[in-house]
């Protein structure tokens, strides 16, 4: 027997788990339990606490645009102000009495005859009648399948799981990777490690990210004048909006981005052969782009030095690179990004075929509007297969799924009030083949697809079940309301 039923249940308080309850709340549905694993609000941005972490988007475009702030310090935000966002998100729309803290959701199975979610947490089993995971897609970690690296002698850790408790000072580290986490770490940590080895297995694309401190007379007129903030957003916005169509549909026009990328590495890099090793030999775009103003800097530092392979072994204290290059350290920094494609909490949803999500997906993640899976009636992804971005803020799709959400629970009890009875939506499998051939045919001539690049973008098919091929307006009209000839109703008295 549950120990308590409610309307929803919200898998997670990060962004998306947050809006869920909040956009929720908005449309009259209160009966709504946000379940999070940890002990406080905030998600990946509560989670990532590694030297230097911020966002590689705008902060007036990085929020929420039915909650926003004029009082963000920089352009660029980083983690700490990002998570206070969401704290003051959380206590200003009374939030919190909505969240069960410390109450991770071990398994999720749907009861047929009842037409609801069975859900086992460590406090006792929750039954909801729809369920809206909003776990997010960097919130697991990618560990490397290294041999050795079990046996180092030093400290070894994830950059999403930073040991705060272990100083690298006078350290002889070893950082693994080159995405955006590392090229946030690198310059910290070069500060004040004895030595710190880069190992490059791909180059990124780097471009200026141009931070810098907003005005106090900046942040007086978003305050007296929020139409100031608005219109900054919407200019924001429609920068992004009008680059798409290179990444989706034109990639040689990206040229241009990869004069600008080569410009800002030669006004750090003089030594030419080093140039050519930090050059990407694919398209820009084809993996996620790098915002820094401090890597290539840091990459030329009195020691600091770059291994251009991956690390194939560890040997005691021996880093041994694919290319044979050896390294002795002290602490290793593994900046190896996310499970994306393969993310663990779809093994724990049992549908309503008796499978899990992971074992429908085992050929490539689908779901209808990105926010549906066939199989799995009143189950809401949040960012969930093809809803990412490669150039923009993923918060414009994720207010895009919570007016789907919104009216998704509305048809619900439309449909149920006027019967008196329980109601269920189920995804046609035709309508969520329809929607992802059709998204896959316009990802095959994308960036992404013809690129040249190995990016966790693709699933281990080489299928590319993350990136949404469109602008985020269309996302927004193709998510405005619920199609009830793309689902299967399901009612019980």
């Amino acid at each position: 027997m549950a120990d308590e039923h409610v309307r929803v249940a919200v898998i997670g308080a990060g962004f998306g788990g947050l809006g869920a309850a909040l956009r929720l709340r908005r449309v009259g549905v209160t009966d709504v339990a946000v379940l999070e694993r940890a002990d406080s609000v905030g998600g990946t941005w509560r989670d990532n606490t590694y030297p230097g972490c911020a966002c590689d988007v705008p902060s007036h475009l990085y929020s929420f645009s039915f909650a926003p702030t004029p009082h963000w310090p920089h352009t660029f935000s980083g983690q700490r102000h990002i998570r206070a966002y969401l704290e003051w998100l959380t206590d200003t729309f009374g939030l919190r009495p909505h969240i069960r803290f410390s109450r991770p959701a071990e398994s999720m199975a749907w009861d047929p005859a009842e037409l609801r979610w069975v859900i086992e947490t460590p406090g006792g089993r929750l039954t909801a009648d729809v369920v809206v995971s909003a776990a997010g897609p960097l919130s697991a970690p990618r560990l490397p399948d290294i041999p050795g690296l079990d046996g180092f002698p030093g400290r070894v850790f994830h950059s999403a799981r930073w040991d705060h408790d272990h100083s690298l000072r006078g350290q002889r580290v070893a950082l693994v990777g080159t995405g955006a986490s590392a090229a946030q770490i690198a310059p910290e940590v070069a500060r004040e490690a004895a030595h710190l080895t880069v190992f490059q297995r791909t180059p990124p694309w780097v471009l200026p990210r141009g931070n810098r401190a907003t005005t106090a007379a900046e942040r007086w007129l978003h305050d007296r004048l929020p139409v100031t903030a608005t219109a900054r957003r919407q200019l924001l916005w429609a920068l992004r909006e009008a680059q798409v169509g290179a990444f989706t549909r034109h990639p040689g026009a990206l040229r241009v981005l990869e004069g600008l990328a080569a410009r800002h590495m030669r006004r750090a890099i003089a030594d030419p052969a080093l140039r050519r090793r930090l050059t990407p030999d694919y398209r820009i775009g084809c993996k996620r782009i790098v915002l820094s103003d401090d890597w290539y800097p840091t990459l030329v530092r009195p020691g600091v030095d770059v291994v251009h392979a991956g690390l194939r072994e560890v040997s005691g204290s021996t880093l041994v690179a694919a290319d044979g290059h050896r390294v002795e350290a002290d602490a290793v920094v593994l900046a190896t990004g996310f499970r994306v494609t393969d993310a663990p909490i779809a093994r724990r949803v049992k549908g309503a075929y008796g499978t899990t999500l992971a074992q429908e997906w085992r050929d490539g993640a689908a779901a209808l509007r990105g926010t549906t899976a066939a199989g799995f009636p009143n189950l809401l992804t949040i960012i969930g297969p093809n809803t990412g971005l490669g150039n923009t803020s993923m918060l414009l799709i994720v207010e895009a799924q919570l007016t789907y959400l919104a009216d998704f629970v509305a048809t619900l009890h439309r449909m149920g009030h006027r019967k008196g009875e329980r109601v269920a939506l189920s995804p046609r499998p035709a309508a969520v083949r329809a929607w992802n051939e059709r998204l896959q045919r316009r990802l095959a001539r994308s960036v992404w697809n013809t690129g040249g690049c190995d990016s966790w973008y693709l699933d281990r098919q080489g299928r590319n079940t993350t990136v949404w091929p469109g602008t985020t307006a269309e996302f927004r009209r193709e998510t405005r309301a619920v199609d009830l000839s793309e689902y299967e109703v399901m009612r019980r008295p």
